[in-house]
């Protein structure tokens, strides 16, 4: 018999290890017949959202954005997605922006479709217009080496231009592959591995990670990774950029 009480899930001041084995389905209006987890969002101290949907026959979501953008990826499955004047087919890799202020509407879910999401407030930056719907794939998103090493490749998935302020990127690390230094900055993340597992330090605390986890960093978590097994580790990541530092 399994025991209850064990769990890899970790909730600290800087950071969080969030497991499936502790997933609670939340209730989101307009998100209807689908199971939603909130796994990062402000009541724990962050500053970005970050959900993980699963489809269940008949699901739809719908609404509109008003101070915060969204981010959806598509982990697994098939959806249709009307934003703006475009209808497209979603397919597993696929992914879609929609900036603050614009309705969106998914339907025509594959069973067990699983998508994850990321919000954020948007912060306009003067001279800069609002970034319009975006819709991609990561098939087609260039991997090059991360800081010439051959066995770390990052995908950068929204366009490097000062009128976004969120990032979201694919992380992928060759079996042994590891980020070269501790990095230590002021950038916040959340993540969702897709595949593989590893060690992620965090804080110097050290924590098994693998497919299915979700992690939260605050800004200044110290953070290190390594990839094991016999297979690649790979993550989507959030991160904020192109602000100011401070609001002083």
């Amino acid at each position: 018999m399994e025991i209850s009480a064990l769990t890899r899930s970790v909730v600290k001041s800087n950071h969080a290890v969030i497991s499936p084995d502790g997933y609670v389905n939340s209730v989101v209006p307009g998100w209807t017949n689908c199971r939603v987890n909130v796994l990062i969002n402000e009541q724990m101290g962050a500053r970005l959202g970050q959900t993980l949907i699963t489809a269940n026959e008949g699901c739809t979501l719908h609404g509109t954005t008003a101070a915060s953008q969204i981010f959806f990826y598509v982990i697994g499955g098939q959806v249709t997605v009307k934003a703006g004047t475009s209808e497209k087919v979603l397919d597993s890799g696929h992914f879609v922006y929609i900036p603050s202020g614009q309705s969106y509407r998914f339907d025509h879910f594959a069973p067990g479709t699983q998508l994850v999401t990321f919000h954020k407030v948007y912060e306009k930056l003067e001279g800069y217009e609002t970034p319009p719907i975006l819709f991609g794939d990561a098939a087609y998103v260039p991997a090059p080496t991360y800081l010439g090493d051959p066995a770390l490749r990052l995908q950068v998935l929204l366009p490097e231009h000062l009128s976004f302020d969120m990032a979201v990127n694919i992380f992928t690390y060759d079996p042994g592959g590891h980020l070269p230094f501790v990095e230590t900055h002021i950038m916040e993340h959340g993540l969702l591995y897709l595949q593989g597992q590893g060690i992620y330090m965090l804080d110097h605390q050290w924590y098994p990670v693998k497919k299915g986890d979700t992690i939260w960093m605050a800004p200044y978590c110290q953070q290190w990774f390594t990839a094991m097994g016999k297979e690649p580790a790979v993550y989507i990541y959030y991160k904020n950029v192109n602000r100011y530092p401070a609001t002083l």
